[in-house]
């Protein structure tokens, strides 16, 4: 009877156990991109790329922690005020999903692909987008692993006039 009992507790234990330790990976994985994203907006770009794994994926490429630096040290040229404010966040086992709104002043000048490449060797307006991302994390041992993103870079371009205006559409009245 108790060899029953001590099987029924340990089936029972087993996967309780197991969960509250993914929802805690889960929990620490979202706490990772909040930070990452804190450490963008405060231009810390050293520590934002501390927190990707030294063979880093990004777009699916594999750039390392000193590629994402280099993009990342380009963007905060570009928009030194660049930030990424987070409205909503879902985690799901090693991946976390974020949207968030975007903003930035173009003020200096991109010297890499970044942000779709439309903006290398644009010289600077001065003109700030707000645009919204999404952004794809798979994240191991508290690490960012692969980064992925869909970005409104053409809103983006419209907004600091490089790209023309979203055509309006005239209604004719009926006949």
């Amino acid at each position: 009877m108790k060899r029953i009992i001590a099987a029924i507790a340990f089936s029972v234990l087993v996967p309780l156990v197991a969960r509250a330790q993914e929802v805690d990976v889960i929990a620490r994985n979202k706490e990772v991109i909040r930070q990452n994203l804190a450490h963008i907006c405060g231009g810390d770009v050293k520590a934002a790329a501390a927190d990707f794994a030294e063979n880093a994926d990004n777009f699916g490429r594999p750039v390392g922690r000193e590629g994402i630096q280099r993009t990342l040290e380009d963007i905060l040229t570009t928009f030194p005020d660049y930030c990424l404010r987070i409205v909503e966040m879902v985690a799901v086992g090693d991946a976390v999903i974020v949207r968030c709104n975007v903003t930035g002043t173009h003020l200096g000048m991109a010297k890499r692909p970044a942000n779709g490449g439309g903006l290398v060797g644009v010289k600077p307006e001065g003109k700030r987008h707000e645009i919204t991302h999404i952004h794809f994390y798979t994240l191991r041992d508290g690490k960012i692993v692969q980064h992925y993103a869909n970005r409104d870079d053409l809103g983006m371009m419209r907004q600091l006039g490089l790209a023309p205006p979203v055509p309006t559409a005239s209604v004719s009245p009926a006949k």
